[in-house]
């Protein structure tokens, strides 16, 4: 064990007290970070008898994403079961409306990354193997699974250059990370550069999960329901917006020329930031109806905004919309999920910061599926254009859809390489 890993272990244990109040302090908003915080420290009520897969999706993203994946293991390993672990309450919170009913899926959070609560984590459960879903390498928890001999595979991976230069500022305890990894499989090859760049030794291209995630047929009919009570009135969605993307997009509402008709709904990426944004928007003399409170209602005619103040709807809002900005691309956080958007045959608009699906918007453009919008006025510009423009719309519509269902596959390939680990 380096010395760099025993500082960073020991630095976690100094930032614990703040980590804690901090995890009081958000809960004053969302009311879940109170929920199970023995788990975060390591201590657990239950563990499952059955052989274990360990599956880590730190938030709602990682653990949509994951979903295929998930599905397939269940059905490939019957005699196993899944242990699905999160670190924000609205992940949990997606899992569970995903496999809450799967009694072979058991869910917890994941401790802090501390050297001792991750050896106890790893002792408690005794996985298999453990699967991280594209991002999430924790130093302390690699070398916990070393220890133990639990082989551990980044899958979905990716690693913008930025994140690379980022990451290169601690080589000395990134690098050993990745190294120690039994398996990496990239969503693209320019990811798997980059995460070689970092360290990574067994690193394959297995394309990206969440083209393999199809819609519920309960969030179809809720699109459809949704889309009759707003009748036959062009919508704009802007989906999983984040902090200050709403005021530049209240700013570009404000100047653009738009049909009298026209619908703006909004879904916060954040619960506990829906109230805020329907003040933000109310404040400015805007009339605005809230998703919860319809109770299967028509939405008033003279609503100017709809915000999704729903969780695990995305579907449905997808599907009841017309056209779809993406969120996090206005704003430097790198952009959301343009890919379930693309597989309700949705066009896509998309911001100038898509850095964490940079293929996918590329692609999604080349193929017609999007366009690349450079600031709020431009998102109701082009949506002006394609809701006048019918013909085009329906020509998007056709080529995102095509778009979505012509890169799958990366979850029967994980399964394989997995397989390897498994055995």
């Amino acid at each position: 064990m380096t010395i760099s890993l025993r500082l960073y272990s020991l630095l976690w244990w100094c930032l614990l007290p703040f980590a804690f109040a901090r995890l009081l302090w958000r809960s004053r908003r969302e009311s879940g970070y109170r929920h199970h915080l023995a788990e975060r420290f390591s201590f657990y009520a239950v563990r499952p008898s059955a052989p274990l897969i360990w599956v880590h999706a730190v938030s709602v993203g990682e653990t949509r994403a994951a979903e295929p994946l998930l599905r397939a293991l269940l059905a490939e390993y019957p005699d196993h079961h899944l242990l699905l672990t999160h670190m924000t309450p609205t992940g949990h919170a997606t899992g569970n409306a995903l496999f809450g009913g799967e009694a072979r899926v058991y869910q917890a959070y994941l401790p802090y990354d501390t050297l001792a609560m991750m050896q106890h984590f790893v002792a408690y459960f005794r996985p298999r193997v453990c699967v991280l879903i594209e991002t999430e390498v924790w130093p302390c928890l690699v070398q916990a699974c070393a220890e133990a001999k639990v082989s551990v595979a980044l899958v979905n991976a990716r690693l913008s250059e930025r994140s690379l230069r980022r990451g290169q500022r601690f080589a000395g305890l990134l690098h050993r990370a990745a190294q120690q990894l039994s398996l990496v499989a990239a969503q693209s090859e320019d990811d798997a550069r980059r995460l070689e760049a970092m360290g990574a030794r067994h690193v394959v291209v297995a394309g990206n999960l969440k083209f393999d995630v199809t819609m519920p047929a309960a969030m179809l009919q809720a699109g459809d329901a949704l889309r009759r009570q707003i009748g036959h009135r062009p919508v704009l969605l802007c989906a999983s917006t984040r902090e200050g993307e709403e005021a530049l997009l209240l700013a570009g509402y404000m100047k653009s020329t738009l049909p009298a008709d026209f619908l703006l709904m909004i879904v916060p990426r954040h619960p506990q930031r829906f109230t805020e944004v329907v003040k933000l928007f109310e404040d400015q003399g805007l009339r605005v109806a809230r998703k919860s409170q319809l109770r299967g209602q028509p939405i008033p005619s003279d609503a100017q905004l709809l915000v999704g103040d729903t969780m695990g709807e995305m579907f449905a809002y997808y599907t009841a919309c017309d056209l779809a900005f993406i969120g996090g691309s206005l704003v430097q956080t790198g952009g959301q999920n343009l890919i379930e958007a693309c597989a309700c045959g949705k066009p896509v608009l998309l911001g100038p910061h898509t850095y964490n699906f940079t293929q996918a918007s590329e692609e999604a453009i080349t193929q017609g599926a999007a366009v690349r919008v450079y600031d709020a006025v431009q998102v109701f510009q082009v949506a002006f254009d394609l809701i006048v423009d019918r013909q085009r719309l329906q020509q998007m519509s056709q080529d995102a859809k095509r778009f979505a269902e012509s890169e799958g596959g990366a979850t029967a390939q994980l399964i394989r390489q997995l397989a390897g680990l498994l055995s």
